[in-house]
């Protein structure tokens, strides 16, 4: 059994998930391994800077480093020495959109020599349904007693640093022992902590964005319904919420996208698909969008003649993730009907992507892909026809 030198070993800590989480935890003096195969990563967050946009995370990052409490390493031996190791890798779907239960499964067999019993496993990351329950037994066929905790991660790509001291933690464990350990663990960076049991634990994770993407999939439906009477669906939602405590939570429309909300609706359609009506139904309203928009402008251009340009291609506001948005499904479907396709963002880099000012003078119809602060004072000309589901666009000038 290796010397526990370290508090907290994440793995794949150089994610979304993991990278800060690291930094929350660091801040309040615990010492942290980062695990991660990504390389390049790696290298960057060895230079003090981070390898995507999180508000607030770099300066906790440098002192991090500064203070030698953060380890960046690709040696899976280095995961034997914490005391927790906690799992920040979640569970994919496949093309059918089924849950690949195989990919964490097999994680554990590749690692489960650097694991010991006398640490606590914690797995943060979306699973589906008793998953845990199945590490637990695989790490079990040794005949010794495991220590499984599962923390879900609840927070939105961009804030977690925010969201991790304001929101209250999630905690299960397989034994009364992890839930102590993960408990006392998650106390020092929490606010508040949940107990669920471990089944309770993996539904909250998945009710929640599901809950989410059926409300976006309200929202995107009611502004189809209005736009196929030429009316403005922004203008009808500001006056149900202004006031209106009993609407106050329905969402603007807009793409539901990223690799968290389709993918978790759909494993819970995996587990029971005769139950999950609502999760299916979202999905057809919230993928359909993009569609929408494309025949819609059918009915009133030949969209091969037209040069169409689509404003941000993350898959949310001000960040860089563009991970399954569904601004490129856009992109393919208006190529599809022969128009000229022109991208802008003010985060993601690609060297094929112009400025947003370009885009606008370049374009014969400008859409809004992602509702980034930047476009809010955006000059757009008299003549420029403008797609803005987010209703976040300027009056034209």
């Amino acid at each position: 059994m290796a010397v526990k030198d370290s508090d907290i070993c994440i793995v794949g800590g150089g994610g979304h998930v993991g990278l800060p989480l690291a930094l929350a935890f660091t801040a309040v003096g615990q010492r942290v391994v980062i695990y991660d195969l990504n390389v390049t990563a790696l290298e960057t967050i060895k230079t003090g800077s981070m390898p995507f946009v999180e508000y607030e995370a770099e300066p906790l990052l440098r002192s991090a480093l500064d203070k030698k409490l953060l380890v960046l390493s690709s040696d899976p031996a280095d995961i034997s020495k914490a005391h927790h190791v906690i799992i920040a890798i979640g569970t994919p779907v496949d093309e059918y959109l089924n849950p690949q239960l195989r990919a964490l499964l097999d994680l554990f067999d590749t690692l489960r020599r650097h694991l010991d019993p006398s640490q606590t496993i914690i797995i943060r990351s979306t699973i589906f349904p008793r998953t845990c329950y199945q590490i637990q037994r695989q790490l079990e066929q040794d005949g010794s007693a495991w220590n499984v905790a599962y923390c879900p991660e609840r927070i939105a790509q961009g804030k977690a640093l925010k969201e991790l001291r304001e929101l209250p933690q999630i905690v299960s464990g397989s034994s009364p022992t992890a839930v102590d350990s993960a408990t006392k663990l998650f106390s020092l960076i929490a606010p508040e902590i949940v107990h669920l049991d471990i089944e309770e634990a993996e539904l909250a994770k998945l009710f929640s964005n599901t809950w989410r993407y059926i409300q976006f999939a309200a929202a995107n439906e009611f502004y189809m319904l209005s736009t196929s009477i030429d009316v403005d669906f922004n203008r009808v939602r500001e006056a149900m919420v202004k006031g209106y405590g009993r609407a106050a939570n329905l969402p603007s429309a807009g793409f539901a996208a990223g690799p968290c909300l389709l993918k978790d609706t759909m494993q819970l359609s995996a587990l029971n698909s005769s139950h999950s009506r609502l999760g299916q139904a979202a999905m057809l309203v919230n993928e359909g969008l993009p569609s929408f928009i494309v025949e819609n402008l059918r009915q009133r251009y030949d969209l091969s003649c037209m040069t169409v340009g689509i404003l941000g291609m993350a898959f949310k506001a001000d960040i860089d993730d563009s991970r399954d948005s569904l601004s490129y499904k856009l992109g393919k479907l208006l190529r599809f009907h022969g128009a000229t396709v022109g991208y802008s963002d003010e985060f993601v880099k690609d060297h094929t992507f112009v400025t947003k000012e370009e885009l606008v003078n370049q374009s014969q119809v400008l859409i809004v892909g992602a509702p980034h602060t930047a476009y809010r004072t955006l000059e757009i000309p008299a003549h420029l026809d403008t797609v803005d589901v987010w209703g976040i666009l300027p009056s034209k000038i």
